[in-house]
């Protein structure tokens, strides 16, 4: 597969701290790869170094094989952004905010128009064209957002946060419509903090941490680092203090968390904890109402890289 992004040995500082240390990965044609990190772990900083809009101390990167910089016009039409935060224009209306972005890079206003009309379909906005962003819900606004970021058709497409704070309808419109930029021939770097959906976009997962790469690979690949074999929720009312400490004694227990009734415990190895467990529960006659078990999560596989201390940048 073709290297659609390379960053080899990338390093940035603000006041000799390292925001980005020595920092090194690819990202291939077609894929849809997720960069993940807490606040403050460099994602904002490696992606702005990616597009050349802040410069950097050492390393190099390139996108589409050329070597990327701030005046690399014929590579940056090629790219869409979609930051965090909505920008568009709040006096024009839905169909006159995609032209706008879509007419800096497309000149032919026929395929303009053709461009225009299959990006308001891709976010679902055909009943919205005459709208103006003030009329428009927070999900709507996204997604209009995402139109004006992809309109021109780009090979490479940055998409930071694009579902945060929208209603679940909006959310899987605009998980769908990721999976269709893929299928047009698009390849993005998606950063978000809603793991569950890295599972269901994602083919490839990067994590960052205090500016540097903490793992790489497919979500079922990422999960065997996990330090967790398998993680058992019961819903149990009213468990004493005395008895959740007992609990703490239990085999192969990793740790255990008590919360509104819900009981976690985390085991390291073991295969038999469930059964084992229901028979702990019996001798201690301690009753509960629902029990399941799960392998580990791309949440606690990114908790256990990146610890779980409160990050406040």
């Amino acid at each position: 597969m073709k290297k659609v992004i390379e960053i080899k040995n990338i390093t940035k500082e603000y006041k000799k701290k390292k925001a980005v240390d020595n920092l090194s990965f690819s990202v291939y044609e077609g894929e849809i790869v997720g960069l993940l990190g807490p606040n403050g772990s460099g994602k904002t900083t490696t992606i702005n170094c990616m597009l050349s809009l802040l410069d950097y101390k050492s390393g190099s990167i390139k996108i589409f094989g050329q070597e990327m910089t701030p005046d690399a016009y014929e590579i940056k039409k090629e790219i869409g952004v979609v930051f965090q935060e909505v920008a568009v224009f709040e006096e024009l209306n839905v169909k006159d905010n995609i032209e706008y972005f879509c007419g800096l890079y497309i000149k032919d206003k026929t395929t303009r128009n053709q461009y225009i009309e299959e990006a308001l379909e891709l976010v679902g906005l055909e009943n919205y064209k005459k709208f103006y962003p003030k009329q428009l819900s927070g999900g709507l606004l996204r997604r209009l957002n995402i139109a004006c970021g992809i309109a021109h058709k780009p090979k490479l497409i940055f998409l930071d946060e694009p579902t945060v704070a929208v209603d679940p309808q909006s959310r899987n419109n605009i998980l769908n419509g990721i999976k269709k930029l893929r299928e047009n021939g698009a390849t993005i770097l998606y950063t978000t903090h809603y793991m569950e959906e890295v599972e269901i976009v994602c083919d490839r997962v990067i994590i960052l941490d205090k500016g540097k790469l903490l793992a790489s690979g497919t979500t079922d690949e990422l999960k065997t680092l996990a330090n967790i074999e398998e993680k058992v929720t019961i819903e149990i009312a009213n468990l004493t203090e005395k008895q959740l400490e007992k609990m703490k004694e239990i085999k192969n227990l990793e740790e255990i968390t008590y919360d509104h009734n819900l009981l976690i415990l985390t085991y390291k190895k073991g295969k038999n904890n469930v059964i084992e467990l229901i028979d702990y529960l019996k001798k201690q006659h301690i009753s509960y109402n629902k029990i399941f078990s799960e392998r580990p999560t791309l949440n606690d596989v990114f908790l256990e890289l990146t610890g779980k201390e409160l990050r406040d940048q």
